[in-house]
């Protein structure tokens, strides 16, 4: 997966989040999007993921060279944010059904090694409404980070995470991102401190 950006804004009302944003995004790198809350992070990262177009400028997705329709991007991605609800009607166990039904496991993973991967295993049956705000986060990262997707983007990770739960995000990253364009937006080091590269969105305020 490849993402070309070039001369991206994006406006609200008369106010502009982002100007000129000129960057190219390539397969097997990992990126993060740092600035202050409220500096564009989470917009830009809408953008990288065809759910939010920009107000200028032109954006292009690739995948092996072959050019992708801007709507057929969410095919290739997977996507966890603070603002991305879960189904919290549903169990845990419902949950992961429902979600391989959309974007498959990578390979040697199933639902059932999944709730073993959260450390979930007495809370199959629990219905995701009645989860502590951590247990949702695990849960989310989990289900972005083990989708087989070229594309990954997380937004703010660590949200919600204990020492333990940010241990737990670090070896999920360590083991299934190799080779995955991964794109994550925060001010928190922790969250990205393994990133190779860094889009500081400060520089795109125009």
């Amino acid at each position: 997966m490849k993402i070309e950006l070039a001369g991206i804004g994006k406006r609200y009302r008369m106010d502009w989040i982002l100007r000129d944003v000129s960057l190219s995004f390539e397969a097997g790198k990992q990126y993060a999007i740092t600035g202050p809350n409220g500096s564009g992070k989470s917009t830009l990262l809408k953008i990288l993921s065809g759910h939010l177009t920009p107000s200028r400028g032109s954006i292009r997705f690739s995948l092996d060279g072959k050019a992708l329709e801007t709507g057929s991007v969410y095919q290739y991605l997977s996507f966890a944010a603070p603002y991305i609800d879960l189904i919290e009607e549903l169990t845990l166990a419902e949950a992961l059904l429902f979600h391989t039904r959309f974007k498959p496991l990578l390979g040697g993973l199933e639902p059932q090694g999944m709730i073993e991967l959260l450390g979930f295993g007495k809370s199959r049956n629990k219905h995701i409404r009645n989860f502590s705000s951590g247990m949702k986060q695990r849960l989310k990262l989990a289900l972005a980070i083990c989708s087989d997707t070229p594309l990954l983007l997380l937004d703010e990770p660590t949200t919600n995470l204990d020492k333990e739960g940010i241990a737990w995000y670090r070896r999920l990253i360590d083991t299934y991102t190799a080779g995955r364009l991964l794109i994550l937006a925060s001010n928190v080091d922790v969250d990205f401190e393994f990133c190779g590269e860094r889009v500081g969105v400060m520089g795109y305020k125009g």
